[in-house]
């Protein structure tokens, strides 16, 4: 674990590298021509890549028999939960020009949205129960809690499939790594806890 602690600072600026290039893509007048649909598409893009290296981390535990890939495990999730934030944030300034009420009106009546929406929310009590406070005074109940990571990720492909309409290459693509990964954890899980059974 030590080593992935020590890349540690890496791994935070290579998640940082999006918001950055996405701040040069602004600044030099980048972003083609309908900036604001760029801004939150990029903003959501890189919440679903890194909710998915964040879940990826255990089935790479579990294939490795190594956990120096949990070291980075909170932090990958934060970084999903700070672009997911920034996605919601962007839609609802650039989008929709800070109009409350039409943000409640695309939750309830556009479902695409109200999946994201959903999503969000159940990432956010994971984001603030994140600190090891939090974590020493939940104790076990702070593992189901973590659980809930499965559901917004589901929350999210159905969010981009929909978006997405008739052009659901990548959003399959998404579904495919997503789907591999639960079987990967489910696989290796049930051979963890499968009876040892004794040679006569």
């Amino acid at each position: 674990m030590e080593l992935i602690k020590k890349l540690k600072p890496i791994w935070f600026l290579l998640a940082l590298s999006p918001a950055v290039y996405l701040v040069y893509l602004i600044v030099t007048d980048g972003l083609g021509p309908d900036p604001a649909k760029t801004v939150v598409e990029f903003l959501g893009t890189w919440a679903l890549r890194l909710l998915w290296v964040t879940l990826s981390l255990t089935p790479l535990k579990l294939i490795t028999g190594s956990g120096q890939f949990i070291a980075i495990r909170r932090m990958m999730g934060l970084y999903a939960f700070f672009y997911a934030s920034l996605h919601l944030a962007a839609y609802l300034v650039f989008m929709l020009g800070l109009r409350w009420s039409n943000l409640w009106e695309d939750i309830l009546e556009r479902p695409y949205i109200t999946v994201g929406f959903a999503a969000w929310l159940v990432l956010l009590p994971l984001a603030v129960t994140s600190t090891n406070k939090m974590i020493r005074r939940l104790g076990k109940k702070w593992k189901q809690l973590h659980k809930g990571v499965y559901l917004a990720a589901c929350l999210v492909i159905l969010h981009f499939i929909w978006l997405a309409k008739s052009n659901l290459l990548e959003p399959i693509i998404y579904l495919t790594i997503l789907i591999l990964l639960f079987a990967l954890r489910l696989i290796k899980q049930t051979a963890k806890t499968k009876p040892v059974v004794a040679n006569d």
